[in-house]
């Protein structure tokens, strides 16, 4: 309950926001890191704070890109055995020990979310994120992949295999962009809400408040 209160109380002002996902394990010369670095980047000069997992990789990278721009970085950092270790890009830094409070902050604080190549732990992220727009338990927000080869695989299994079994409907793919290009990424957040501004609507505050 401390990580809920705490977390809550430290992030109620960081709006609006963008959660940032992907592998601990890419290094600082791997593309997906410097891509994720660049996003973070356009994204936190266009005003957005932009959220990560607070580790390292594409973690840290995000972090990074967001730290020299204009929007705040913020960092959830999850206590494990072995990979998190917290980068030294945040402004704004917190821990838990429990990893479905610190998803619930990402989903709460997120107006997008981007989601770099990862393993498990982006996938678990990715797919929570879908099961709630699909099943309207959150608002809906863009839920763009970066990264169409690594991507590719999956999402012609959702095709082939989830809607082509009726495990989903056809429509439920539209909640999934793939994009390369990071200005084209900005953009996708921007048009979403171009049209009703960053801020919930009143139904979704309350979606928010039963998340």
């Amino acid at each position: 309950m401390s990580e809920f209160v705490e977390a809550t109380d430290r992030l109620a002002e960081v709006r609006p926001a963008v959660s940032i996902f992907g592998s601990a394990r890419v290094p600082p010369e791997s593309p997906y890191y410097q891509l994720t670095e660049t996003i973070a980047h356009k994204l936190s000069d266009a005003g957005l704070g932009v959220i990560s997992g607070g580790g390292p990789g594409a973690m840290e990278a995000a972090n990074k890109g967001a730290f020299g721009g204009h929007g705040p970085s913020i960092g959830l950092n999850i206590q494990l055995p072995h990979e998190q270790r917290s980068n030294p890009y945040q402004d704004i830094s917190l821990g838990f020990r429990h990893f479905f409070a610190r998803k619930y902050m990402f989903v709460r604080f997120a107006v997008a979310y981007v989601v770099m190549p990862g393993g498990f732990g982006t996938l678990d992220e990715l797919m929570e994120a879908l099961t709630l727009i699909q099943t309207r338990k959150s608002r809906q927000f863009p839920v763009i992949l970066v990264g169409s080869s690594f991507w590719a695989g999956l999402i012609d299994w959702l095709k082939d295999r989830l809607v082509g079994e009726q495990m989903i409907n056809p429509e439920d793919m539209n909640l999934i962009q793939v994009i390369d290009d990071p200005d084209q990424v900005v953009e996708a957040i921007f048009r979403h809400y171009e049209t009703r501004g960053f801020a919930p609507l009143p139904a979704e505050r309350e979606l928010l408040l039963n998340l």
